[in-house]
């Protein structure tokens, strides 16, 4: 289990958008033809509102062996593997910078046709076009933030109800307006 690190909320970078490209990059080099798409998902995806500064990517493979195949190669750009990590269906990866052991990428994989992925676009998609969710969001972020500086998992369980319940609006969203 990665351990927990102190919660730290910067304001939105846009090169963050640049960073997702180029590690969406290494990623595709390192899955090959088994990896069908990378998507920038989580907080330094949507413009506005405050993130920790680490990206979430969402590689899509066709099935969880071509992710599981590639494991070496993942490990080889310097990732951590934690297997599905209490989620059915997904690998979880974790990318620290070497010199300051801080945690600069996380990746959600699934395999093509999972909910997860469904999931997580909607609620990205849905606080990009909505930006006073977004910046409800940001507040609820900056509450669990103020009441566990130093403990990003219990930071992530303190916002979890408020993301559950914007996800489930998002999902209604989505379905209306499809892509």
């Amino acid at each position: 289990m990665p351990p927990p690190f102190r919660v730290e909320l910067t304001p939105h970078d846009p090169a963050w958008a640049e960073q997702a490209e180029r590690e969406a990059a290494r990623l595709h080099q390192a899955f090959g033809p088994a990896l069908k798409a990378v998507h920038h998902i989580g907080s330094t995806a949507i413009p506005g509102i405050a993130a920790k500064p680490v990206l979430d990517l969402m590689p899509v493979a066709g099935d969880l062996s071509d992710l599981d195949r590639h494991r070496a190669a993942i490990e080889a750009l310097g990732y951590e593997w934690w297997g599905e990590y209490g989620l059915p269906g997904r690998r979880y990866m974790t990318l620290s910078d070497p010199a300051t052991g801080r945690r600069v990428a996380q990746v959600h994989a699934y395999a093509e046709g999972s909910p997860e992925i469904r999931r997580h676009l909607a609620f990205r998609d849905y606080l990009r076009a909505r930006p006073e969710i977004a910046a409800a969001y940001d507040a609820e972020k900056a509450r669990c933030r103020a009441v566990h500086p130093d403990d990003s998992h219990a930071y992530g369980d303190c916002k979890s109800d408020w993301v559950q319940t914007i996800e489930a609006d998002a999902l209604k969203w989505a379905e209306a307006n499809p892509t």
